[in-house]
């Protein structure tokens, strides 16, 4: 019986998306729940290495049903099936898989919990009941607190292909922000002048203060966009995104060179922080240093909670460049970055 139940899961998780869940243009709206419930919150908000739970529970039980979960896929258009169940077995599908099981707290209780949630988890996810042609679903999104930061390499701006923007992000402790995070952030007062990627392909850029260089003093404040671009051949900036740390930063003293940074860190049992994790620590710790520090990819930086004229004169809080020295230098201290 298991055997031809994981069989039956199997077929179902390899079902085409757009022959279960797309409904034909024109067609009538989806009918009104009668087995799943509505969610209460359509959004649950958690941090990175948190454990969260999106809830799915059904008002009664009918005869030979699976529940299947699936997170959607804005950049491929596409879903990604997670678990599917009978209430009595259950199967895990996808990268997903060894982070996810079932609530199950009664017997009417498909919530599905992620631990340890991660960075790549935020976004839409779908509860199906599956009942023959009474098929029935609902929609949660799954956010993560955090912070999004503008990013370009050392040799200037505009230099990256979607790929290239997405891999940089991801080598300082990010993601590439999706457009959601970044108008989020545009409310909470991010002014950037430099057009980046966004996860779905698109560019766009925010201003809170209009001005010349950036489209013009007569353009209302907003995200300005380009719209969708060649993701090989057109290059811009990154927006990335990061979380909460499971860690800590902390800053060496010291006038080191690029190198001694590096050792000075591992001599401490920790590596040199990536731009992500400071500005994590400066977003969810508080971190506030008046000190310029090597980060790992090669430039120098300090965050500032509490402006004051003799830290940069700036009157907002943020995160301070010196951009990318020369690595010889030996004018700087080093964050470090020690995980628990």
């Amino acid at each position: 019986r298991q055997l031809l139940l994981l069989s039956s899961l199997w077929l179902l998780a390899a079902s085409p998306a757009s022959s279960i869940f797309q409904r034909p243009t024109g067609s009538p709206a989806a009918p009104r729940l009668q087995y799943l419930l509505e969610p209460l919150h359509a959004a649950v908000h958690t941090q990175r290495g948190a454990t969260a739970t999106l809830p799915c529970v059904l008002r009664a039980l009918p005869r030979n049903y699976r529940v299947k979960w699936s997170k959607v896929e804005p950049a491929n258009y596409g879903e990604s099936v997670i678990i599917i169940t009978n209430g009595l077995y259950h199967k895990n599908y996808g990268p997903l898989s060894p982070r996810v099981r079932l609530r199950h707290s009664h017997r009417y209780d498909a919530s599905l919990t992620i631990t340890n949630v991660a960075l790549e988890d935020e976004g839409r996810y779908r509860c199906q009941l599956v009942n023959g042609l009474e098929d029935e679903s609902v929609s949660l999104t799954l956010h993560l607190e955090g912070i999004v930061f503008p990013y370009q390499p050392s040799n200037g701006r505009y230099k990256f292909n979607y790929h290239e923007a997405k891999r940089a992000c991801e080598q300082q402790d990010a993601r590439l922000a999706t457009y959601q995070q970044l108008y989020k952030a545009w409310t909470e007062g991010l002014d950037w002048c430099n057009a980046g990627w966004v996860l779905d392909g698109t560019v766009h850029y925010p201003i809170i203060n209009s001005r010349e260089p950036c489209g013009g003093r007569l353009l209302l404040p907003g995200v300005r966009t380009y719209g969708a671009k060649d993701k090989q051949r057109d290059r811009f900036d990154a927006f990335c995104f990061t979380s909460a740390l499971q860690g800590q930063v902390y800053f060496i003293r010291g006038h080191l060179s690029f190198k001694e940074a590096g050792q000075a860190c591992r001599n401490h049992g920790a590596a040199i922080a990536k731009v992500g994790q400071l500005y994590s620590a400066w977003k969810f710790s508080g971190l506030d240093r008046c000190d310029g520090g090597w980060l790992a990819d090669g430039s120098v930086r300090y965050p500032i909670t509490t402006p004051r004229q003799r830290c940069g004169g700036l009157p907002d809080p943020g995160i301070r460049s010196f951009g990318f020295p020369s690595k010889e230098l030996r004018t700087y201290g080093t964050y470090c970055f020690a995980g628990t």
